[in-house]
């Protein structure tokens, strides 16, 4: 201080200003220069991380992430990065001689409510999210031993309702996204997109060939759960307007894994396992069938049997006894997965390639197998600036089905428990001198089918300016798929005579090519305590789609059978080709203001190709809002309430799912000739002026925490309105067509509430449990349909009932007098009304599902376990059986029977089918509300056992041995082969346990 102050009194003004000038210079000279440090903030499952505060440590320099987790900042060598984000651990980085930096951010167990979240077009997060979008991680789809990717959501999930069609391998799923919005089942297929690329959801191949697979072949099963990064479903109108036309039922996005900055890593996994069914009906035996088999000739006043009643005529051994379902479905299927990665790079180059391999059979008799086999990959680059970034995905599979050409099931149920052998004892099919077809004839037909998947999105970004992001993504599709099912005349008796000319194969080949463009632009700007942000695109999309079937019939030998050129005779079932385009303007405004208050609008322009001119276009947007009130002062010190949101959406979305050329007057290949011309026929008429189905998507939510959000509550009540509906409009028969497709004036309400709860009951540095619960409560109404009475729906559907309902007559048991079943359908000169005038509804849709799910990490064991909940109702397991008496199995319960006057009875007495008046009263009881019964159950979905290898056993390298099962018990009273499938004669989803390893290093 003495020193300055003599320096400041004595010297002169112009001595003090060169020492000034000497001193500066001299900070120039030696300081420390200056140079950009940028990088990328990601969470652990790659995805980027968007507003991460990034400063120097001990300083007041900053900055933020943009869209794509992208920042750049001056700094010098001996800085200090401090990297931090609500919900996220925050990190400090020393600099050093290190300009780009790639960083992963691990998530706060304490701070659950801020999840990155993927949501298409754009990225957000649990907290500054206004639409409903709910997500599954890695983690979770790693620890169920599935093959299709919509097993993995299954009651895991509020408002998405999924059921397996079938438990053969290969088939397919179905997916109701907050109900029934569209009359046709056909257009309620939620919109998937992978990685960036729209992905058709359609059944591939056809139903003549491939019928042994209940709801057809799933194209999802080309993706192969290991390589899935995450899977997000939006909901609301909020989170789906900006996909238009294609969100209208909801959309499901897929993300897989992607390469990240680091040493070369390498994982690999191996995973065997079994699988059964554990379900079965409670069936007969033989001295009970020959029992109502008797009566019911008795009470028909037959005394000697007819000379095809094999089974009690003395034909077929009546001591003999088969179980028939142990037979067929008892064998147990073999699982087989391997999957191998490796991944690394630089801070500008990341890159992934993995692999995967799945094997699976069936619990049929004999050698079926379905067999998947997948490659993928990722490369990443970043610019040394930071401003120009490239994403290459690329995934290809194959996949081989060589399952049975029929269903089985609902041949196991009409076979006699005293049926004859199957085999003879010289090992030929016994066919019992022609008195029975021999079930596993079937097993002579051959069914093959192979299928080829490629999935590659391109995506390039470039930074303008700051705040201004050009990026652009290009996407392709390819999918091909052929199969085969072949006949030969083996399946027949051989006391027919047959020879090779009787035998048959049926080709059908089929492929979609789709190629998508979407060039966007992308602004943010930050103004004191707003924060703008700012979305531009246009989509162009192009899919093509050609389809063929042929059958040749006759051959000279079987072993020739597989080649159409050596058939006697050649017909083409069909040969068609289709194509599809479609193009919108989208863009999207989001507003925030002191990170409290949110405001999200948007809005899409589409245009479709299956409309008429004039009605090609249309306009779709929504607008969301979020309020986090827990940021309020009053709130902002709350030691219990740690977080607070109220969230409103309200918006339009289309749905254009009605089939190509739907508008045009076509016609049709008869197949015949006349005069040496082939002859065709109009097969639908012109109309023009049919548009687009609009959904209405309305929703309020209420998202909260407690104690630091250890324990998070959401309850969310949505009402979506469907109308302007696409269906067939009926016409009279002098037109010469049933119906003509229009818009219908119909509309289709699904309300409800869905609640989600998140909890860590204990967080130690030895025990972790988190658990999660999740319920839907939903109600699907028909609000309006015009002349419903005078159309051909009047028998499908009800104005204030639900879509998924049958009409059926009322049950009102038996006649103590006669012994015939009894329903209170009459008219007044009582004989039954029309099948048009049932009254009695039954609601097939779930009145509640929902699912509980816990974690636990004790040290180096995880156990994680999934309960699913479904409260509905469904036809009884023995719906198509015949009536007791008749051939085929029965289930006990028809041994309560009404024999004589008096008789209190659950079923009328029996008949062989001599008694016509009997035969009809079974027929209508089949299609009475006595048929419908309580589907509900409670199923412990999954398990996994893990247990992890301490670090210090093999240096370098991870490990870890599970144990995984899925479908492992089920609680139910319901009396069928299983409440979940809802197709009765297909084979119901198996149980499976598997166990397996998987290492990193």
């Amino acid at each position: 201080d003495e020193v300055m102050k003599i320096l400041t009194t004595r010297l002169t003004g112009a001595a003090w200003i060169l020492v000034c000038l000497f001193w500066a210079t001299g900070n120039l000279l030696w300081a420390t220069p200056q140079q950009t440090v940028s990088g990328t903030v990601t969470d652990t499952q790659d995805n980027p991380i968007p507003g991460v505060s990034i400063r120097l440590l001990n300083s007041n320099t900053g900055t933020q992430t943009d869209l794509d987790g992208a920042f750049s900042i001056q700094a010098q060598p001996g800085d200090t990065l401090s990297i931090s984000y609500l919900g996220f651990k925050t990190l400090r980085i020393p600099i050093g001689n290190q300009t780009t930096f790639t960083i992963a951010l691990q998530q706060d167990v304490t701070a659950l409510g801020e999840v990155t979240i993927n949501a298409g077009y754009y990225n957000t997060t649990r907290r500054k999210q206004t639409g409903s979008i709910a997500r599954v991680t890695a983690d979770e789809i790693e620890r169920q031993p599935v093959t299709n990717p919509l097993a993995a959501l299954q009651g895991r999930m509020p408002g998405v309702f999924i059921t397996q069609n079938t438990g053969v391998p290969g088939g397919g799923f179905q997916i109701q996204i907050r109900g029934q919005n569209s009359l046709r089942d056909d257009g309620n297929q939620p919109l998937y997109i992978i990685d960036g690329v729209p992905y058709s959801s359609e059944s591939i191949g056809d139903a003549s060939t491939n019928a042994a697979i209940a709801g057809g072949i799933s194209p999802l099963n080309t993706i192969d759960p290991a390589s899935i990064a995450s899977i997000v479903v939006l909901k609301d109108a909020d989170a789906t307007a900006i996909y238009g036309s294609r969100g209208a039922n909801g959309v499901v996005l897929i993300t897989t894994k992607k390469g990240s900055a680091g040493d070369t890593r390498f994982q690999v996994g191996y995973r065997y396992g079994v699988a059964q069914v554990t379900s079965h009906l409670d069936l007969l035996n033989t001295q009970q069938y020959l029992e109502v088999r008797r009566e019911a000739f008795a009470n028909d006043g037959i005394t000697d049997y007819p000379a095809n009643a094999y089974d009690i005529n003395g034909t077929w051994d009546e001591n003999r006894y088969t179980d028939w379902q142990k037979v067929f479905i008892g064998g147990s299927a073999a699982y087989t997965d391997v999957d191998a990665s490796v991944s690394g790079g630089s801070e500008q180059t990341r890159f992934r390639l993995g692999g995967n391999y799945h094997r699976e059979t069936t619990v049929y008799p004999g050698d079926f197998a379905y067999q998947k086999l997948g490659i993928q990959s990722h490369v990443g680059h970043t610019g040394l600036d930071g401003k120009f970034s490239l994403d290459l995905s690329n995934s290809f599979s194959y996949q081989r089905n060589s399952l049975p050409g029929t269903s089985l099931l609902s041949n196991i149920l009409r076979l006699a428990p005293n049926a004859p052998q199957l085999y003879t004892e010289e090992g030929n099919l016994n066919w019992e001198n022609s008195t029975w077809t021999n079930p596993l004839s079937q097993f002579e037909k051959t069914y093959l089918s192979d299928t080829y998947n490629l999935i590659t999105n391109l995506k390039i970004s470039y930074q303008i300016l700051p705040g201004l992001l050009l990026s652009s993504s290009f996407g392709y599709t390819d999918i091909r798929f052929n199969d085969e099912l072949a006949q030969p005349h083996t399946q027949y008796d051989p006391a027919l005579g047959y020879d090779s000319s009787r035998s048959m194969i049926t080709k059908s080949q089929n492929f979609r090519k789709s190629w998508i463009a979407e060039p966007q632009l992308n602004y943010t700007k930050q103004i004191k305590d707003f924060k703008l942000d700012v979305l531009a695109g246009t989509t162009l999309q192009n899919q093509t789609s050609h389809a063929s079937q042929y059958a040749g019939l006759g051959f000279s030998n079987n072993n020739l059978i597989s080649n159409l050129g050596s058939a006697n005779a050649v017909a083409i079932g069909n040969d068609t080709q289709t194509q599809y385009k479609y193009s919108a303007l989208y863009g999207r405004i989001n507003l925030a203001f002191e990170d409290r208050y949110y405001l999200n609008l948007t809005g899409r322009r589409d245009g479709s190709s299956r409309f008429g001119p004039g009605k090609q276009f249309s306009n779709f947007g929504a607008v969301g809002a979020a309020w986090i009130f827990s940021a309020e002062e009053a709130l902002a010190e709350s030691e219990i309430l740690s977080f607070g949101k109220l969230r409103g959406s309200y918006g339009s979305t289309g749905n254009d799912q009605i089939g190509n050329y739907q508008y045009l007057d076509t016609y049709t290949l008869t197949g015949s000739t006349y005069g040496g011309v082939s002859v065709v026929e109009p097969s639908r008429l012109f109309n023009p002026d049919f548009s687009w189905e609009t959904t209405r998507k309305l929703e309020l939510a209420l998202e909260t925490g407690f104690f630091n959000d250890r324990l998070l509550f959401t309850a969310a009540w949505f009402r979506n309105r469907s109308s302007n509906q696409l269906v067939g409009i009926p016409l009279p028969g002098t037109t010469g067509f049933s119906s003509v497709q229009a818009n219908l004036d119909a509309t289709v309400e699904n309300r409800g509430w869905e609640f989600s709860l998140t909890g860590i009951p204990i967080n130690t540095e030895k025990l972790h449990w988190e658990t999660n619960l999740n319920l839907s409560i939903s109600r699907n109404e028909l609000l309006a349909f015009p002349d419903l009475e005078g159309s051909t729906y009047a028998n499908q559907y009800v104005i204030g009932e639900p879509l998924n309902i049958r009409k059926t007559y009322r049950y009102e048991g038996i006649d103590t007098e006669t012994g015939l079943f009894q329903f209170t359908d009459f008219n007044e000169d009582g004989n039954l009304t029309a099948q048009d005038d049932r009254e009695s509804i039954k609601d097939l849709n779930p009145v509640f599902f929902g699912g509980i799910q816990n974690s636990l990490r004790y040290k180096n064991f995880s156990l994680d376990f999934l309960v699913q909940v479904v409260k509905q109702d469904n036809y009884r397991g023995m719906y198509l059986t015949g009536y007791p008496g008749s051939l085929g199995g029965q289930t006990p319960n028809v041994l309560d029977r009404w024999q004589q006057p008096g008789d209190e009875a659950s079923y009328q007495k029996y008949t062989s089918g001599r008694d016509i008046d009997f035969v009809l009263s079974y027929l209508r009881y089949n299609q009475s509300d006595a048929m419908i019964t309580d589907a509900s159950y409670i199923r412990l979905k999954n398990i996994s056992l893990s247990y992890s290898l301490p670090q210090d056993i093999l240096p370098g390298i991870t490990g870890e041995f599970f144990l995984q099962g899925q479908n492992l018990l089920t609680i139910t009273s319901y009396k069928g082969f299983d409440p979940e499938s809802i197709y009765i004669s297909s084979l119901p989803p198996l149980q499976v346990f598997t166990t397996g390893v998987r290492f990193n290093f």
